[in-house]
């Protein structure tokens, strides 16, 4: 006997026939709810393994609603619906239903759509377990590393990334006052890169005395058990002077999730994890760290043991070379910057890129999706198997079904010769459907039969081709709303919509239009045997205010442009038009939310990054900025920039 499903279904004769189909397929209907108070009665009696649910349903209560208990019981659903608006599908979206089933039903797509959802739950929890056995083993091994302490703790604050991510983290800043203090804070700036920041450097960062910094120390709330706080309960816990107020001021930080540890009575340790974004943390990452708090436990008092026996380099001392510590600028398959927005989505490509998951990338034209997917499929174990593209809003709406397919010789008027289709040449490996938006609603049908059965059919011929493709797709259409609309079919939506992916647009990353900048000019400096040197700073000013609706596809060309067209070696204007009340806003506060000396600090980081970490010479960050390498020195000494970055 396969799993035990109940049905959620009002419409008698509805769910009678989805009753009927499966038992005929071997499955065991646990019972028929008509309602969410009966649907929890019968799964009060006999669990489930899985449920069918509509999502409209007689009574004040949803299938929506239904559907968020089911998700914190770990049980997996399948939505069932004719119809729905936009409001309808983000409320669907948001409580991750394992698939998506459109009235009236046919029986392949219902026995296929189980088999899916069954694969991804079970295959969900075991990447998950898979996951945090491999973290609680990494934990153990840390001890053996021949690393310092501040090395050992941002090691083991990259190994919780992948599983709670973070923008900024405090590791052990419970005793500022205490004589052996040595916590350590880490400031991320790059995919793989995180600036350490000592007592001394937050002192200089915030200006505040270390007797400051103990009095907000005694001012924050001690935490006993793990807790998160996200948006208005963040802003909430920042009313009244404290040390996590003073990160959130410093650092731009919208959410926290504090994680103390019990080693012992008389050295309190907690892990401090802070987000930008306002929703970063939830329950599931509390009973992650339940599971994991003995072996992080463990591994942090074997660290501060090793290190008052003289195991460590002292936190303050710099083993080597400092030069030598300064990582060569990094990108992510061409795409530059630190944005937390930016280094959210490249995490989560990260995440995706080893198993077979579709993926739906998001965003606005000239973001990036094309370099995403690319990348995503280099990480991936079909790396060295075929990577086809398809622009979909590039192709005739009477071509794009051969072009995807294929056709044999004879099929149609022009088919001269028998046609290999798309997605039989990206057998094994990936295929990118780029614009799918553009896609006509009589091919997605055909489509998602593809998807659903993994098998083609070339128009004119009469057998089917098993194929084995990872689909990749993207867009800069609001699906949900296409959906709603009737251009876009909802089970293809919520069939693509497995992993989604969502780029920030250029406007939402402001941070990084210098670096972005800089980018272009060298290599069309290096294209067009130029030497330009920089910008002024007029033209930055002009980047920094400009809307950007082409995205960074718009600044390249700009950029490209300017090169050409420079006559000296610094690029002086740029034909931007800056809407009036933009010009305002820069005049009178440029930057809205950061200070000017945070702005300096970014900007002086972003140019040693460009620079490779070098200062003097030719190509050295003093040479950008076009200031004495003194000067530079002294700034970064009163900015609290460190020579070197951490790289993990």
């Amino acid at each position: 006997m396969k799993e035990k499903i109940l049905i959620v279904e009002d419409q008698f004769v509805e769910a009678d026939y989805l009753r009927l189909m499966l038992t005929q397929a071997g499955y065991s209907v646990t019972g028929i709810a008509r309602s969410v108070s009966q649907a929890q009665e019968t799964i009060g009696q006999v669990r489930p393994d899985l449920v069918l649910l509509d999502i409209f349903l007689k009574g004040k209560h949803t299938g929506i609603d239904l559907a968020k208990q089911l998700a914190e019981d770990n049980m997996p659903f399948v939505y069932l619906s004719a119809n729905s608006n936009e409001d309808i599908l983000n409320a669907a979206k948001a409580t991750h239903p394992y698939g998506f089933l459109v009235k009236p039903f046919r029986e392949k797509d219902l026995l296929v759509t189980l088999e899916i959802a069954k694969y991804r739950h079970e295959h969900s929890l075991e990447a998950r377990y898979r996951k945090e056995a491999t973290l609680q083993k990494s934990l153990k091994n840390i001890l053996n590393e021949q690393l310092t302490w501040e090395q050992k703790l941002l090691k083991i604050a990259t190994m919780l990334q992948p599983h709670i991510p973070f923008d900024f983290i405090a590791a052990g800043f419970d005793n500022i006052g205490h004589p052996g203090f040595n916590g350590r804070c880490f400031l991320r700036i790059g995919l793989n890169e995180y600036q350490a920041i000592g007592l001394q450097e937050l002192q200089i960062i915030t200006g505040k005395t270390k007797e400051e910094l103990i009095a907000l120390q005694s001012n924050t709330a001690k935490e006993t058990n793990a807790a998160y706080y996200n948006d208005d309960a963040f802003q909430n816990i920042c009313r009244h002077p404290s040390i996590i107020k003073l990160f959130a001021d410093c650092f731009q930080l919208r959410s926290h999730l504090e994680l103390p540890l019990s080693i012992s009575p008389h050295h309190p340790f907690s892990f401090c994890l802070c987000s930008r974004r306002p929703d970063a943390y939830n329950a599931e990452q509390l009973e992650l760290f339940q599971r994991i708090q003995w072996p992080l436990a463990n591994s942090i008092s074997g660290l501060a043991q090793n290190e008052n026996k003289g195991g460590f380099v002292s936190p303050g001392q710099v083993s080597g070379n400092k030069e030598n510590n300064i990582v060569k600028k990094q990108d992510f398959n061409g795409m530059i910057g630190k944005s937390h927005l930016l280094l959210n989505a490249l995490d989560m490509a990260s995440q995706v890129a080893p198993m077979s998951t579709s993926v739906l990338i998001l965003g606005e034209s000239g973001t990036g999706k094309e370099k995403i997917a690319d990348y995503i499929h280099q990480l991936s174990t079909r790396k060295d198997k075929p990577f086809v593209k398809v622009n979909c809003a590039a192709l005739p709406a009477t071509l794009i079904e051969s072009e995807l397919f294929g056709h044999e010789k004879g099929a149609f008027t022009g088919a001269h010769e028998k046609r290999i289709g798309k997605f039989e040449k990206a057998d094994k490996g990936t295929i990118f459907l780029d614009e799918i938006g553009e896609m006509p609603i009589e091919l997605q049908v055909k489509l998602l039969r593809v998807l659903q059965e993994k098998e083609i059919e070339r128009i004119g011929g009469v057998e089917t081709i098993k194929t084995d493709v990872r689909v990749i797709a993207a867009t800069n259409k609001n699906l949900e709303k296409e959906v709603a609309e009737g251009r876009f079919r909802l089970d293809l939506y919520y069939r693509l919509n497995v992993f989604p992916i969502l780029l920030p647009s250029l406007r939402d990353r402001t941070e990084d239009i210098p670096a972005l900048a800089y980018h272009f000019m060298d290599h069309y400096n290096l294209k067009s045997a130029k030497k330009i040197s920089g910008f002024s700073d007029d033209a930055l000013k002009k980047m920094m205010a400009y809307d950007w609706p082409g995205n960074i596809r718009e600044m390249e060309n700009l950029i490209e442009r300017s090169v050409l067209l420079a006559k000296g070696n610094i690029i002086e204007h740029l034909p931007l038009t800056i809407p009036q009340k933009a010009r305002d806003e820069s005049t009178t506060d440029a930057f809205r939310i950061k200070t000017i000396q945070e702005n300096e600090r970014d900007y002086i980081m972003s140019v040693l990054k460009i620079s490779n970490g070098r200062i003097w010479g030719a190509g050295g960050a003093a040479e950008i900025l076009n200031i004495p390498p003194s000067t530079l020195k002294s700034k970064m000494k009163k900015l609290g920039i460190k020579k070197g970055y951490i790289h993990q």
